[in-house]
C-alpha cells in the first residue's frame, strides 16, 4: 500500500473520489477518509445521492464539478481497464489524475515491450522451493490456478447476455442489473450466484423478464457458459499435483460466487486435485478482505501457511495481514498489461475482439513463470502457439468472408486448390459442421505447374511463363515447369531463331495436348455437379485459375485471401474477388507476411505436376524433411484448436471481422522470442520460380 499513501498524500489538500463501492473501499475510508477531502463515491451502476460508508455516491460530471483532482479506482485490475475506457477521455478533458489502488496512473500512455524486465517475478524452481517450506500451501483459484480465455470480467457477463440472446431471452439491461447486483450484494457479504440473480428479478419489471426463467436457471445457465472459458494454468496445475504428491497439505481459497461442488468440478476439468479442501467465500458468506483466512487458520492451527495468488491487495495485503505468508504469481492479464497489452487492446471493440484476447492471453501467458529466460524475453517454444496465437486469426475472419460470399452468391461447388486449401478446406468443414450444414467441397489438385501444363495453347501463353523470372537455366526452366527434358527431344522441338522457351514451343504445346487430355480426366472423376465454382487460391494474381478454366465447363469463381496484381485478372477477363486486395497491400502486415503464412497452412503431400492417362496424380519430389513436415503440422494443430475454441465460445450473431486486430496479432510473430529449432529450420520452397528463402531471413 506505500504507492497508494504516497500518492494521497501528494493530494493531501486537494479533493478525492473513489470509483468503486465494493469492501476494498470501505477499508480505504476507514484509512484515509479522515485525512484527506473525499469529494464522493463513483459507481456506474449506482444513482447519485445515496450514501454509502458516510459517503455521498455522485455521478462523474458531479466530480468534476467539485473540482476532484483525482480518482482512486478501487477494483481489480482487469475492471480497472474497463473503467479506465469509460471515463479516461473526460478525466484528460478535465485534467483529473486516474490511479488505481495499486497506485497505477491509468492515464498513462502504454508503451509495448517484449520482456517483463520491470516485472518482479519469479521462476519455477524458486516457487517450488518456497512451497516446500511452509507447511500449508492455499492457493487462490481464478487467475493464479485457472484462467479465462475471455479478456476482462465484464465481457463474461456479456458472453451470458450474447447466450441467452441466442436462446431467444432478451432481457432488458441484462448486463447493467447482473453487475450492480452483485456488487451491492458483496458490499455485505458474500453472495452465492442465486443470490445475486434473486436480487436482480426482485429489482425487475416482470416485463422485463420472462417469468418462465427463475434465479436458479439464469444462476446455472452463467455457470455453465463460464465453465466453457476457464482452462487450467498447465505449469502451475502440475507443480499444484506434485506438492499433494508429496504429501503437502493443499488448500484452495477463492472469493467466489460458486458453491464448493462447483470449485470441484472445475479443478476436475483441470487435472487439479490432491487439495485438502476448498475453501469458497460464498460458502462462508465472507471473503478474503473478511475472515475467510481466518477460517483456513483455524483448520490449520499454529502452522506455518503460505498463500499463493494475483491479487496485490486481496490476496497479499489481507493474506499479510492475517499472518500468513504470501507468494504473488502474475495472472495473464497482468502480465499483458506490463507489456504495454502487446498494442492489441486499443484495436478490440467488440465481444468477439474481448473472446480473441483472452484465447490470446490464455495462451501465451498461461505459464506464470516468465521469468525464466534472458531479460526475461516473451516467446514461445513450439509452432503449435505459433499458429494459435498470430496465424489463427486473420484465417478465422477469411473464413468468415468466405462463407458469407458462398451464401452472397448461392455456390454450391467449392473447389478448394492444393496445397493451399488443405488446412482452409479443414477449417470450413469445421465451420459447417457447427452451422449443421453439409459440407460438398472438393480438395482439388493443382498446382501453377500442373495448370499450365496442360492449359497453354499457343504461343502468348508461352511468352506468358517465360515473363515470370526462372532463377535457373533455360533447360532446368524448361524441366521444371514443363517437365521436358530439352536434350531428349532433338532438334525437331527446337525453334533456333526463337528466343527462351519460344525455342521449344513445339514440344510445349505437343506435351500440353496430353497433358490436358489426363487432367480433363481427373476431373471427371470428381463427379462434380453443374454450375458455377467457387475456386479458393491463397496468394496469387490467377494465373492456376486461368488456365484450369480452360480444361472446364464449370464458370470459376475466385475468391482469394489475398490477391496480386489485380490488373491480370481484367485483362483476362477473370471473375475474382479477394479478402485482402492490392488497395490494402501497404497498409496490413499479411502481404508482408504471406510467405511464412503460405508454409505454415501447406499441405503434407508433395506438389502435383501432372496426372496420368488414368487421371491420376503425378507428385513432384518431396524436398521437405520430416521435421519440416511435423513442425507446419503442429501449426495447423494449433490454428485449428482456435478455430474450435472460438467457434464454440462466441456465438454466431457476435462474431465480427477484424483486419486491424487480426494483422497486429499477425506482427507480433517478429516482436516474440519465437525458441521453436525446427521452425527457425524451416525453408519456404517456391520451385516454379526456383527460389529458397530461410524463414528466419523472413522472421
Amino acid at each position: 500500500m506505500s504507492e497508494i499513501v504516497q500518492l494521497f498524500k501528494q493530494y493531501s489538500n486537494k479533493k478525492i473520489a473513489l470509483y468503486g463501492l465494493g469492501s476494498e473501499t470501505e477499508r480505504v475510508l476507514r484509512e484515509f477518509g479522515d485525512s484527506f477531502d473525499i469529494a464522493g463515491l463513483l459507481d456506474s451502476f449506482r444513482e447519485s445521492g445515496e450514501m454509502i460508508y458516510g459517503k455521498p455516491v455522485i455521478a462523474l460530471p458531479e466530480a468534476v464539478e467539485a473540482g476532484a483532482e483525482l480518482i482512486i479506482v478501487v477494483a481489480r485490475p482487469g475492471s480497472c481497464k474497463a473503467i479506465t475506457r469509460k471515463i479516461g477521455d473526460i478525466c484528460r478533458e478535465h485534467r483529473i489524475a486516474l490511479f488505481d489502488i495499486r497506485g497505477k496512473d491509468l492515464l498513462a500512455e502504454k508503451r509495448v515491450t517484449y520482456d517483463l524486465t520491470e516485472a518482479e517475478g519469479i521462476t519455477r524452481a524458486d516457487f517450488y522451493k518456497l512451497c516446500m517450506q511452509a507447511e500449508v500451501i492455499s492457493f487462490d483459484l481464478f487467475d493464479t490456478l485457472v484462467m479465462r480465455r475471455i479478456y476482462e470480467p465484464t465481457d463474461m457477463i456479456a458472453l451470458v447476455h450474447a447466450r441467452l440472446l441466442e436462446k431467444g431471452i432478451d432481457i432488458k439491461d441484462f448486463c447493467i442489473k447482473r453487475l450492480s447486483a452483485e456488487k451491492e450484494l458483496s458490499r455485505t457479504y458474500a453472495p452465492q450466484l442465486v443470490d445475486i440473480y434473486r436480487s436482480v428479478i426482485e429489482k425487475s419489471v416482470r416485463a422485463d423478464w420472462p417469468e418462465d426463467i427463475t434465479a436458479e436457471y439464469l444462476a446455472d445457465f452463467e455457470w455453465r457458459t463460464d465453465l466453457e472459458t476457464l482452462v487450467p494454468r498447465r505449469d502451475l496445475a502440475e507443480v499444484f499435483c506434485t506438492l499433494t504428491q508429496n504429501l503437502k497439505r493443499v488448500y484452495v481459497v477463492t472469493d467466489t460466487y460458486y458453491s464448493r461442488e462447483q470449485i470441484s468440478e472445475i479443478l476436475y476439468r483441470c487435472g487439479i486435485n490432491g487439495y485438502v479442501d476448498i475453501l469458497a467465500s460464498c460458502e462462508f458468506m465472507t471473503g478474503k478482505t473478511g475472515d475467510l483466512f481466518d477460517v483456513l487458520k483455524a483448520k490449520e492451527p499454529g502452522r506455518r501457511i503460505l498463500h499463493v495468488g494475483d491479487d496485490p491487495s486481496a490476496d497479499i495485503g489481507c493474506a499479510r495481514a492475517k499472518g500468513l505468508d504470501t507468494c504473488r504469481l502474475y495472472s495473464g492479464l497482468d502480465m499483458m498489461d506490463y507489456i504495454g497489452g502487446l498494442g492489441l487492446e486499443k484495436l478490440a471493440s467488440c465481444l468477439s475482439d474481448k473472446i480473441r484476447l483472452g484465447m490470446f492471453a490464455a495462451d501465451l501467458f498461461n505459464s506464470p513463470f516468465q521469468f525464466e529466460t534472458d531479460k526475461n524475453r516473451i516467446g514461445v517454444t513450439d509452432s503449435y502457439d505459433i499458429g494459435y496465437l498470430f496465424c489463427a486469426p486473420v484465417f478465422c475472419d477469411f473464413l468468415y468472408w468466405f462463407d458469407q460470399k458462398i451464401k452472397e452468391y448461392g455456390i454450391s461447388n467449392i473447389w478448394f486448390g492444393a496445397r493451399d486449401g488443405f488446412l482452409i478446406q479443414k477449417m470450413y468443414t469445421m465451420f459447417l459442421n457447427e452451422q449443421n450444414r453439409t459440407d460438398d467441397s472438393v480438395y482439388f489438385l493443382t498446382s501453377r505447374t500442373a495448370a499450365i501444363r496442360a492449359g497453354v495453347q499457343n504461343e502468348e501463353d508461352i511468352k506468358y511463363v517465360d515473363a515470370m523470372i526462372y532463377h535457373g537455366t533455360l533447360e532446368e526452366n524448361l524441366k521444371e515447369r514443363f517437365g521436358i527434358e530439352a536434350a531428349l527431344i532433338g532438334d525437331t522441338g527446337v525453334l533456333k531463331d526463337e528466343e527462351g522457351l519460344l525455342r521449344y514451343k513445339n514440344a510445349i504445346l505437343k506435351n500440353a495436348e496430353s497433358e490436358k487430355r489426363n487432367y480433363q480426366k481427373y476431373i471427371e472423376g470428381l463427379k462434380i455437379r453443374a454450375g458455377s465454382a467457387a475456386f479458393f487460391d491463397f496468394v496469387a494474381k490467377g494465373t492456376t485459375q486461368k488456365y484450369i478454366q480452360r480444361l472446364t465447363d464449370h464458370h470459376l469463381k475466385g475468391f482469394y485471401f489475398l490477391q496480386l496484381e489485380q490488373e491480370y485478372e481484367r485483362c483476362n477477363g477473370m471473375d475474382i474477388e479477394s479478402f485482402y486486395g492490392v488497395k490494402e497491400l501497404n497498409t496490413n502486415t499479411v502481404f508482408e507476411n504471406y510467405y511464412i503464412l503460405e508454409t505454415l497452412l501447406t499441405a503434407p503431400h508433395p506438389s502435383v505436376s501432372a496426372f496420368n492417362e488414368m487421371g491420376e496424380p503425378v507428385y513432384a519430389e518431396e524436398t521437405r524433411s520430416a521435421d519440416d513436415i511435423a513442425c507446419f503440422s503442429r501449426a495447423q494443430e494449433g490454428i485449428l484448436d482456435y478455430l474450435d475454441t472460438y467457434i464454440r465460445l462466441c456465438p454466431a450473431k457476435e462474431r465480427r471481422e477484424n483486419k486491424k486486430l487480426d494483422n497486429a496479432m499477425l506482427a507480433l510473430i517478429h516482436g516474440v522470442e519465437i525458441r521453436d529449432g525446427d521452425l527457425l529450420k524451416l525453408v519456404v520452397e517456391d520451385p516454379f520460380f526456383n527460389r529458397m528463402t530461410k524463414i528466419t531471413d523472413l522472421l
